[in-house]
């Protein structure tokens, strides 16, 4: 029966109704995240869709990971071309492939020199499948280093981090969390982390000690609050970086590649990090991808053969979506187009927020841009949202998040901006 229901597909994969998806979400599926009632059948640009043909504009890109759009026909192609031409299967790592190659390539000459104080070595990149896998590239690099170069003893080494973090939900990171929520009954959780105060260089500066091996930060917060840090702030977190020989590591798998205005998030106040962790973006939303860059000679001097591994990790496919989307983003200029509707956008919402008695609150840079409304009611105005055809998501329960795919047009920015004035207005 279900094999005949799925075998006819007008919108989406199957004709399965709804409700009969929430059932079988509710009785086969862990109950972890909070969803909005509507299942979503078909993807396209900026636009989602459902059974009944209702299309909703998509104000969250799946938290930066559809930063080309929904089924860039870019992506699509290369990534057919590669299944058609049967070089898209994973293959075992013990051989070399191509893709892989012109993939690492890319992304090291995309990035700026990362680690300059190590030397003009160029960058070198360790692929791998979700952010978090990233993240934890970066931490055993941060670890390395300390025990390596700094002669910290193994397993005294310490990384500062900070205050409302967000780097996933694997448990070397929910161990550095703040919110209990992530880290609640998880235990025992992995020490060596010390968390200040977002924005606070005193803070830092008061926990480095003999062990600190690094400081781990992401250059604008998305889930703690779509927060912007004080001017300043990521020089300043250079400066005791350099001071103290630590190393400098910035996630930016939510705000790097093009969602600010810039290519790369630590562009707005010229500081480059001595390592990089990207994702989402960095496959045009189709396939998982993610990579920890950094200083060549930092990377040969952590990783050896069997120091780190991963079978998915830089496999065929994903790179040729990697290195389509990375096309996409520097020949249809996203980043720049970021900064220009980011703009225009920020300058309506500030607007609203002037004759709203909700906003607390409009920030951001390019188009990763928070509305803080009063009363930690912010899901409430997504729901309302949902409804008129607008999906967006709370951040910490007291933030709208507003951040589409950066190819929104002008047409899409209004409806989008007419929507949020009658919510954040009328109600």
């Amino acid at each position: 029966m279900l094999k005949n229901i799925v075998s006819n597909r007008p919108i989406g994969y199957s004709q399965i109704p709804d409700d009969l998806i929430f059932e079988m979400e509710e009785r086969y599926g862990a109950h972890h995240y909070e969803r909005h009632n509507v299942v979503i059948r078909q993807a396209q640009g900026c636009w989602l869709t459902d059974m009944q043909g209702k299309r909703y504009l998509d104000c969250l890109a799946a938290y930066s990971a559809a930063n080309c759009g929904h089924h860039h026909p870019r992506i699509v192609e290369a990534l057919k071309k590669a299944l058609d031409g049967s070089y898209g299967s994973v293959i075992s790592n013990v051989v070399y492939t191509d893709p892989l190659g012109l993939f690492l390539n890319k992304v090291a000459e995309l990035t700026p020199q990362l680690g300059p104080r190590f030397g003009e070595h160029g960058n070198k990149v360790l692929p791998k499948n979700g952010g978090v896998e990233s993240v934890e590239t970066a931490i055993k690099a941060a670890r390395y280093y300390g025990w390596k170069a700094k002669g910290i003893t193994d397993g005294k080494q310490e990384i500062i981090v900070f205050n409302n973090n967000f780097h996933g939900r694997m448990i070397t990171v929910i161990s550095f969390a703040t919110t209990d929520k992530y880290r609640q009954g998880f235990g025992p959780l992995t020490p060596g982390f010390v968390s200040v105060p977002y924005g606070d260089l005193e803070a830092v500066e008061k926990a480095v000690n003999k062990n600190t091996c690094a400081i781990l930060v992401e250059p604008m917060q998305g889930e703690g609050g779509m927060n912007v840090p004080p001017a300043g702030f990521l020089e300043g977190l250079r400066q005791v970086a350099d001071q103290h020989d630590l190393l400098l590591l910035f996630d930016e798998i939510q705000v790097g590649l093009g969602r600010t205005g810039k290519r790369f998030c630590f562009q707005h106040e010229n500081v480059v990090p001595d390592g990089l962790v990207l994702g989402k973006a960095i496959s045009g939303g189709l396939v998982p991808l993610s990579v920890f860059v950094t200083n060549a000679r930092l990377m040969d001097m952590v990783f050896s053969v069997g120091s780190d591994g991963s079978t998915y990790g830089g496999y065929p496919l994903a790179c040729v979506a990697g290195i389509a989307a990375l096309d996409v983003l520097v020949e249809e200029k996203l980043a720049e187009r970021a900064a220009h509707q980011g703009k225009r956008l920020i300058k309506r919402l500030q607007d609203i927020a002037r004759r709203s008695s909700q906003v607390v609150e409009v920030r951001g840079k390019g188009l990763f841009i928070g509305i803080e409304v009063k009363g930690g009611q912010a899901m409430k105005f997504c729901r309302r949202l949902l409804d008129l055809g607008l999906l967006a998501n709370d951040s910490h329960g007291h933030t709208i998040r507003i951040s589409p795919p950066l190819i929104i047009d002008d047409v899409e920015l209004d409806f989008m901006s007419e929507r949020l004035e009658k919510v954040l207005i009328d109600s």
